[in-house]
């Protein structure tokens, strides 16, 4: 889901994250888990590896950006066969 900002003017940043579907086998979470468990972190029962994007933007509207975003992670950014991914919008402020 999207944190909808009211602001338009200025860079607008995207966060998407990505990650494997629930039901998609997971073998570097496996193995991040399995790793985990030897350094004597106790507790870890799941991990399911993902990544994510930044990506700033410049429109006239925050619907616009989410748009443009969402379109992105159709287009290229997500693989919609294997994984979901959600688009958080962050202040407009533009990160050094």
């Amino acid at each position: 889901m999207a944190n909808k900002k009211t602001k338009g003017t200025g860079p607008i940043t995207a966060r998407i994250t990505v990650y494997p579907r629930p039901e998609i086998l997971d073998p570097q979470g496996k193995a991040i888990a399995s790793a985990l468990t030897r350094l004597g972190f106790d507790g870890v029962e799941d991990v399911r590896a993902g990544k994510s994007f930044e990506i700033q933007l410049r429109a006239a509207a925050t619907q616009d950006v989410e748009e443009v975003v969402r379109r992105m992670c159709k287009d290229l950014l997500v693989n919609s066969v294997v994984e979901d991914y959600s688009v958080e919008l962050l202040d407009g402020e533009a990160k050094p």
